[in-house]
């Protein structure tokens, strides 16, 4: 009798967390598809929607609403548009970005003035998002160990160039809490190509990228072909800026064969917290 209670409960938990999960899919599912139509975003920003897939990315990270949840060095706010919409009533958002120094670039200086204008021009969108200034030297990403999960997305190979990949990796490990999770969308490689052709050409081999969050002490558990690009040969005279949405230094006449291929090939890879 005592097996078939244990039985009979262990299939009840079974029955109630398979519920839940799909409950879970559904309940993110619906927000970030609200989210992505929504009229806050710009018909340019939606257009890159079948490049960038982010409710299948968002989704496979194991997105939920109600989790703390760190964007790193979000660039023009196209994933901030998404995220801190879905976690603004029920989570909690930080946008981590380099703070701007005497030493800031013209360049890094409108990117943070476009960037904090976005989230003060909307601010029953983005009043909550909370901004984690990062200093050379202090990479705190978040409060250490409150944090569900990390995501980044095309951002290595700038830190691969600037040589603060291990700071910033071992950052996200801090800021994570045991079992958290690091979401990592990154331009992808070629296997074997040298380190030197990664820097030049925004393009990180998945081997690099595994290894660089290795040493940081996170355990790979998952990848996904979702921002994949068979199209694109990542091998491009002037790397994956050749691609769209940038083009650059592309003549009118070879523009429609770089939008043929569309945005770059890229690697979708899950980390835990160990």
């Amino acid at each position: 009798m005592l097996k078939r209670i244990n039985s009979g409960l262990v299939l009840g938990l079974v029955v109630a967390a398979l519920t839940l999960e799909a409950s879970w899919a559904q309940d993110i599912e619906s927000l970030i598809d609200q989210v992505m139509t929504g009229s806050h975003r710009s018909d340019k920003n939606k257009a890159r929607g079948r490049y960038r897939h982010p409710k299948e990315t968002l989704m496979f990270f194991g997105l939920k609403p109600e989790m703390t949840v760190v964007e790193i060095t979000p660039g023009m706010g196209w994933y901030t548009e998404i995220l801190a919409p879905v976690m603004r009533d029920r989570g909690v958002f930080y946008a981590a970005v380099f703070a701007v120094t005497d030493q800031s670039s013209e360049f890094q200086r409108n990117m943070d003035k476009s960037y904090r204008g976005m989230l003060a021009a909307s601010p029953d969108l983005y009043g909550k998002v909370k901004l984690s200034l990062l200093y050379p030297g202090a990479m705190q990403v978040a409060p250490a160990g409150g944090t569900d999960m990390v995501l980044t997305f095309r951002n290595v190979h700038n830190w691969a160039k600037a040589g603060t990949a291990d700071a910033m990796f071992k950052a996200f490990y801090d800021a994570l809490k045991p079992g958290g999770i690091l979401g990592v969308v990154e331009h992808r490689a070629r296997p074997g190509t040298p380190f030197q052709r990664q820097i030049d050409s925004g393009y990180m081999t998945e081997d690099y990228v595994i290894e660089t969050a290795q040493k940081a002490g996170f355990k790979l558990v998952n990848r996904s072909e979702i921002n994949a690009n068979a199209r694109d040969t990542a091998d491009h005279a002037g790397g994956v800026w050749t691609l769209p949405p940038n083009l650059r230094n592309v003549s009118e006449a070879d523009k429609p064969k770089y939008l043929a291929i569309g945005e770059s090939d890229r690697m979708t890879l899950k980390f835990v917290k160990q």
